[in-house]
């Protein structure tokens, strides 16, 4: 086995200009697959926190008909009772109970449709990050009467900037119209433009004041694990009436279908790269079959065993494609290392569009480790397949023909 190893290793470099070539492309290969497919993972992973950390949390609980109807009389019942299962629940991490309803915002320019979320300021800043997106003045917690968070987007189309009044108009619990005056106490700025666009967050007494009794409308649960979700949910379905309690991926089918989507994704990368590896070492390896002929020949007829033949053909694929293996995983190490810390920005290749959908314009890219034990076994297994054709190849020569030509 070592002889055959050595044999190997100094083929490959009889012709270093072609073995240097595949290398390099096998290197180059990896490295972009590697890395689409770490770009791949950043994106999916941001979304995900995003949207479980600032938003969504691991479980909600509604009433049963709030979310298709959302009419502001479509509260929980009995709310303390569920605060107290939460509070002893080993699993639940934290909790924050939210008003929420659907309105009008005016300013003196203009008007436009908003989700308003009325938060417990303490609670909410305890559950979600929510907070960390503010970009000028102050939370919910500030000295302000009447206090509301608004995004950029909001903003700028209203005209209006902190310190600055607005008018919120929606139905209260007798579906009578009321509004109240609130002052611009700060901006927020999340990685989703629809989201911040469509969205002002007041204090919980202040909405409740307005709407005529201290309601709750939503209770945002976030667990000590995301997988968690199912159980917890349950539990709180078989514990209580007249409320409905489901998991992040419920709520958000389309969250769970980007997290699905994305292992299929890189694995249609990986196959591209590997079929096109596979040419590339078939073709490296025929030509050196057909430049060999004579050399192979003289082995089998002073009496190397065939089956030795086909290991050494075998070995020089596997080599090969190991020796442009390491390489290209040790460059997209390297490369993930700088951008796992800086980040790709985005936004001059159309980061503010991605904006759109809820993606930042700032990627930073996450190789795990089953990635590159998957690539390293893929390689492995694609070198030995494009290698079989030339190894039989070379089985098939008649060594008395070709030491007489």
């Amino acid at each position: 086995m070592k002889m055959l190893l050595s044999i190997s290793w100094r083929n490959i470099w009889r012709h270093p200009a072609r073995s240097g070539v595949l290398i390099m492309a096998i290197i180059a290969g990896l490295w972009a697959g590697i890395l689409v497919s770490a770009l791949t993972n950043g994106w999916i992973h941001q979304r995900f926190v995003n949207m479980i950390q600032e938003e969504i949390t691991h479980a909600q609980i509604h009433h049963p008909e709030y979310l298709t109807e959302r009419e502001p009389w479509m509260y929980i019942e009995n709310p303390d009772d569920i605060f107290t299962f939460l509070d002893r629940d080993a699993r639940v991490n934290s909790w924050s109970a939210r008003t929420l309803t659907d309105g009008m915002i005016q300013s003196p320019l203009t008007s436009s449709g908003v989700q308003i979320r009325g938060v417990q300021t303490d609670r909410e800043r305890a559950t979600t990050t929510f907070h960390e997106n503010l970009t000028e003045g102050d939370y919910l917690d500030s000295e302000l009467r009447n206090p509301v968070l608004l995004g950029e987007r909001l903003a700028d189309k209203l005209n209006v900037e902190v310190g600055n009044r607005i008018v919120l108009t929606f139905q209260d619990l007798d579906n009578e119209i009321t509004s109240g005056s609130f002052t611009i106490s700060g901006l927020f700025r999340t990685a989703s433009n629809p989201y911040d666009e469509r969205n002002v967050f007041v204090r919980n007494e202040d909405l409740q004041e307005l709407l005529g009794d201290a309601v709750f409308h939503e209770i945002a649960v976030m667990l000590q694990d995301e997988d968690l979700s199912d159980a917890v949910t349950g539990d709180i379905n078989n514990e209580f009436e007249n409320i409905t309690a489901e998991s992040w991926y419920e709520l958000s089918p389309e969250l769970r279908y980007i997290t699905d989507m994305g292992g299929g994704l890189i694995v249609y990368i990986m196959a591209v790269i590997m079929l096109a590896l596979a040419f590339g070492i078939l073709n490296t390896m025929l030509m050196a079959i057909f430049e060999r002929m004579r050399e192979l020949g003289m082995l089998l007829a002073i009496g190397m065993n065939k089956m030795r033949v086909f290991f050494m053909i075998m070995l020089e694929s596997v080599i090969l494609t190991l020796t442009g293996a390491a390489g290209g995983l040790l460059l997209a190490w390297l490369t993930l290392e700088y951008l796992g810390e800086k980040g790709i920005d985005m936004t001059a290749v159309g980061g503010e569009s991605m904006a759109e959908f809820g993606y930042d314009a700032v990627v930073y890219p996450i190789a795990y480790t089953n990635d590159y034990i998957t690539t390293i076994t893929l390689v492995v297994i694609t070198a030995l397949l494009a290698a079989i054709y030339p190894a039989f190849k070379a089985l098939r020569l008649n060594p008395g023909e070709v030491v007489r030509e």
